[in-house]
């Protein structure tokens, strides 16, 4: 069966940018090219992102980066999550008889602070070699003069027509004239070209304190919203340690917590003693067993996963091999795991996007960005251009469990970025979209490359399966697989009591992911970018 669509993975010797948009990767390697380190490519990359496809990142939402040093071959997590604001508490939310977070609104804008602009400007502090104001110069260009919009960006906009007409200042930005803009058409973000300026000329303080910060302030105060001036001032993004786990020969590194990356560590030590590289690649039985190791690890996290500055989050006993062991005796190689013996909340919905880079010292980047969900809450903070995310609806309100609402707060977080090494040396750096779809496509991208010596074009192309709901109407523990899988397999997989939706040949629903590799003799860079997406991985 032909799994591909004849895209060949991109070579280079030098450096390295894929991402979800040609543009933005463009944009990377143009930064690259006039000496810029990987940091600062990362940066223009998604910058250009945040004007391009807004729906699904944007300076109003939170990041997570993986950073290695190419001279040390240390590896370093950044984290940056939007803290909830001082205001943002149960009360406050019992005294708006809000239950449940809602998806889209003034609530989940503004209950956190942005994050992801403070994560920008800690990495540049450090790692930054070119000013902000040529890193960020792609970005505001296309903001300010407009950009062509793809089949893609002018099919969210419809998708999401309704709720972004019912604020003016969206309406304006995407519904220009009630208007869904045609593919190909220019569209324009003076506004946020004057947000990126502001960084551009003073960094965090440049978003954080000042004009756009006073403008944030004051939408959120005006719309009724949660976050203010002070809440602003205090969001900084922390460097941390990266979870490291080992399959086979391969050292895997993950961001920790509040974020979701142990679970991908957890799966791989549930599947490794099953021997996957002896399994078909697209047969049931590989499936199967992904599919159950998903099922146990999501189970941990819904139970444990939270911020932890605010909860104990057993995060080294869940990625030991002794506890894998114990988890592994749930796995049953001839029926599917009942929901009720052992269940895995989530939903596979939501928007990201993800870049990784590579200089020619050999350092490189592992980023993950997003609003959440198809344009974050639908709401543009006022003259600032930014579009906020509606992340803060993770939080439960739940006052017994580790990831309830609290000022100061991190939520849960989908978002998830990786990298890996070899015999001691970075051997990738790769990550993707799709809210609790991207430990399972992590998962799949790390077995086809290390199971299977598939090169990150063919692992990023294969045929795709992702288990869980996309909304309420689907059975919570669905099995979607893309329509390039065997009939063979999906039969046996049904047979095995799975509940198997057949999608088409190719699904965007089941995410776009992105990675490189860097061969471990030559050195040479090798870019993968997903046909599912705009993306484009490119070197020099």
């Amino acid at each position: 069966m032909d799994i591909r669509t004849g895209r060949p993975v991109t070579l280079a010797p030098r450096g390295m940018v894929t991402s979800p948009h040609a543009l933005a990767s463009s944009a990377g390697v143009d930064v690259l090219r006039a000496g810029g380190s990987a940091v600062d490519a990362a940066i223009a990359t998604s910058a250009v992102l945040a004007v391009v496809y807004p729906h699904m990142t944007g300076l109003g939402g939170d990041a997570f980066w993986l950073i290695h040093d190419g001279r040390s071959g240390a590896i370093r997590y950044l984290n940056g999550g939007g803290k909830a604001a001082g205001t943002a508490s149960l009360a406050a939310m019992r005294d708006r008889g809000v239950s449940e977070i809602p998806l889209r609104g003034i609530i989940p804008a503004t209950l956190t602070v942005p994050g992801a602009v403070a994560s920008w400007t800690e990495a540049h502090r450090v790692h930054g070699r070119l000013p902000l104001t040529r890193v960020l110069e792609s970005a505001i260009a296309y903001a300010r003069d407009g950009f062509p919009v793809t089949e893609r960006l002018a099919g969210f906009i419809e998708l999401m027509r309704g709720g972004l007409a019912q604020q003016a200042e969206a309406a304006a930005l995407f519904l220009s004239g009630g208007v869904v803009p045609a593919p190909r058409a220019k569209l324009a973000n003076p506004d946020l070209a004057g947000t990126l300026h502001a960084i551009a000329e003073s960094g965090w303080a440049g978003f954080y304190r000042g004009a756009v910060a006073q403008e944030l302030a004051r939408f959120a105060r005006d719309a009724g919203g949660f976050f203010q001036d002070a809440d602003l001032e205090k969001q900084t993004a922390s460097w941390g340690s990266p979870l490291v786990g080992r399959y086979r020969d391969v050292e895997i590194y993950n961001t920790p917590p509040p974020t979701q990356g142990f679970s991908v560590i957890e799966m791989l030590n549930l599947l490794e003693s099953h021997e996957l590289h002896r399994k078909d690649l697209l047969g049931p039985d590989r499936v199967h067993l992904m599919v159950q190791a998903k099922q146990i690890a999501y189970h941990d996290r819904d139970r444990v996963l939270a911020d932890p500055a605010f909860a104990e989050v057993p995060v080294e006993r869940l990625i030991s091999r002794s506890y894998a062991a114990q988890r592994a005796e749930l796995i049953d190689i001839r029926s599917a795991l009942r929901w009720d013996q052992v269940p895995s909340y989530g939903s596979l919905a939501g928007d990201t996007v993800y870049v990784a880079t590579v200089d020619s010292d050999g350092n490189a980047v592992s980023l993950i960005q997003s609003l959440y969900g198809a344009f974050g809450s639908c709401l543009v903070a006022g003259r600032t251009g930014v579009v906020l995310q509606n992340r803060s609806a993770y939080f439960s309100l739940d006052p017994d469990h580790p990831n309830r609402l609290e000022p100061g707060k991190i939520p849960l977080h989908t978002l998830i970025a990786s990298m890996a090494k070899r015999g001691g040396k970075l051997w990738s750096a790769l990550g993707c979209m799709g809210a609790d779809g991207q430990p399972q496509i992590q998962l799949q991208l790390h077995s086809a490359m290390i199971d299977h010596g598939l090169d990150i074009q063919e692992a990023i192309e294969s045929p795709r399966f992702l288990s869980g709901r996309f909304g309420l109407g689907e059975a919570r523990d669905t099995l979607h697989m893309e329509g390039r899988f065997p009939g063979e397999t999906l039969n046996a997989l049904t047979q095995r009591g799975h509940i198997v939706n057949r999608w088409g040949a190719w699904n965007e629903m089941a995410g776009h992911a992105h990675g490189i590799t860097i061969d471990p003799r030559s050195g040479i860079l090798g870019g993968g970018s997903d046909p599912r997406s705009d993306g484009a991985a490119i070197g020099y």
